[in-house]
């Protein structure tokens, strides 16, 4: 492509809370883990690695958190999603045959559930579980930029404590190493959250870039020049990207954007449910209580009671999820072409979304995400993807500016976090921080070294 008038940052935030626990057969909350798996991060890896096979270049950046890493890394936690992925193919197996005296569209679900798993099941056996491994690859080509995040997630702007939030960030850069073979250059602050000194903490470790939401840059200190399209320099000289709204409710808003669409899957109805509850029993938990499998037989189809959604048309979906994508880009030509005029530098609208909302809460996200790749190549000349370290390196002049405390949370600062509600919870927050610095130091010192928080 030649010199485009500007830039696409795709960002995903993968992360999921650190669920593992050998002391129950199963466990309930292990289901998130084993659902995203199937559901985003194996769709995404497949996509991403069909699209650098095909030669078709794309920029895309992932946090993948280091609660999230060490799941994928855990024996204990492939193991167990191998036995559950097994159960998914049997009970698609089975949807088959019952459905082949249902209406078609039925019939092609069915048949479009158990070769997705099947596909999960190659990929996921192909590299032995290891699919960190296979994001690396991504990585060392150059088309997938993966960034860390702190290490526990940690909400970084109420932690009263320096060595805590030290911790957090040094902690999460070692780990990333561990996975990755490299320190990282980026980092997704959790919730998207900054406080004043978030930054020098970040540049001690080697961090160069991390992102706000839109008030976090907008409203930074002086005002930045050119808003959200073009990163800001904070104080201690860390790079800073600002999200961009109007393609955050394009795609995010299930009242405003593409996920509401009515040929889109029902998340919220599933055979766990609707079927017979012996056919069903074996593909439950050991409590036996109704839940959800992953098969789902209906369509968003509009505001209406779950029991009269209609049947879901995957051919249908899928040719949706192309128009939606090429609507996007549409509106990303004019964006840039309008910026480009008021902007000295080819603009950088920054697109960020928790990676689970592709596939997982939004079945056909990862269909959008392949064709919009598709179509940026093919198709027009005007937007490029990048990611922050190659905008950095061809644009590496911008504005000095402290940003503003803020996070992604309703309202958009604090208060999500603390609040009457929570407020209770701090003061032991607090004490178990002091206890863990105190046990780190006399960790370390015993080992006749400085502590290192």
């Amino acid at each position: 492509m030649a010199d485009p008038q500007g830039y696409l940052c795709l960002v995903l935030h993968a992360h999921l809370p650190y669920v593992r626990h050998p002391e129950y057969p199963d466990f309930l909350e292990e289901d998130w883990f084993y659902e995203a798996i199937t559901e985003t991060y194996v769709p995404l890896l497949d996509i991403l690695e069909r699209l650098a096979g095909e030669k078709i270049p794309f920029r895309i950046t992932m946090s993948l958190t280091p609660p999230l890493c060490n799941m994928l890394a855990d024996d204990l936690l492939l193991s167990r999603y191998r036995v559950r992925l097994e159960k998914l193919l049997e009970l698609g197996e089975k949807e088959v045959f019952r459905t082949r005296s249902l209406p078609a569209a039925f019939q092609e679900t069915a048949a479009m559930y158990l070769s997705k798993f099947r596909r999960v099941k190659e990929i996921f056996d192909g590299c032995g579980g290891r699919i960190l491994k296979r994001f690396k690859a991504l990585q060392d080509y150059g088309l997938l930029e993966i960034i860390t995040c702190g290490a526990t997630h940690g909400y970084l702007p109420l932690m009263i404590h320096e060595e805590s939030r030290r911790a957090q960030i040094r902690i999460a850069v070692q780990d990333y190493q561990r996975h990755f073979g490299r320190p990282p250059k980026g980092i997704w602050l959790p919730e998207c959250a900054y406080a004043p000194g978030v930054d020098a903490l970040l540049k001690e470790n080697g961090i160069r870039f991390s992102f706000l939401d839109s008030h976090g840059v907008l409203f930074s200190k002086p005002r930045p020049r050119y808003g959200v399209f073009a990163p800001i320099y904070s104080p201690g000289g860390v790079a800073f990207f600002g999200r961009d709204m109007e393609t955050a409710h394009q795609v995010w808003s299930a009242e405003q954007g593409y996920p509401g669409d009515f040929n889109y899957r029902e998340f919220y109805r599933d055979i766990g449910y609707d079927l017979e509850y012996n056919y069903v029993r074996p593909y439950l938990h050991d409590d036996g209580v109704r839940r959800n499998t992953g098969i789902k037989y209906h369509r968003v189809t509009g505001r209406v009671a779950l029991a009269d959604k209609e049947p879901y048309v995957p051919s249908r979906a899928r040719s949706t999820a192309a128009s939606h994508a090429g609507n996007f880009l549409f509106n990303r030509e004019r964006q840039v072409e309008y910026l480009r005029g008021v902007m000295n530098r080819p603009p950088l609208v920054t697109s960020v979304y928790d990676a689970e909302l592709f596939g997982h809460w939004w079945f056909e996200g990862p269909d959008f995400l392949d064709a919009l790749l598709r179509k940026m190549h093919f198709d027009q000349n005007s937007v490029k993807t990048t990611h922050p370290v190659e905008y950095l390196q061809n644009f590496p002049e911008h504005q000095i500016t402290e940003p503003e405390p803020s996070s992604w949370g309703d309202k958009g600062y604090h208060e999500v976090w603390l609040n009457a509600s929570n407020d209770w919870v701090y003061p032991h927050l607090h004490i178990a921080a002091e206890r863990m610095i105190h046990l780190a130091n006399i960790h370390l010192n015993a080992q006749g070294r400085f502590s290192v928080i």
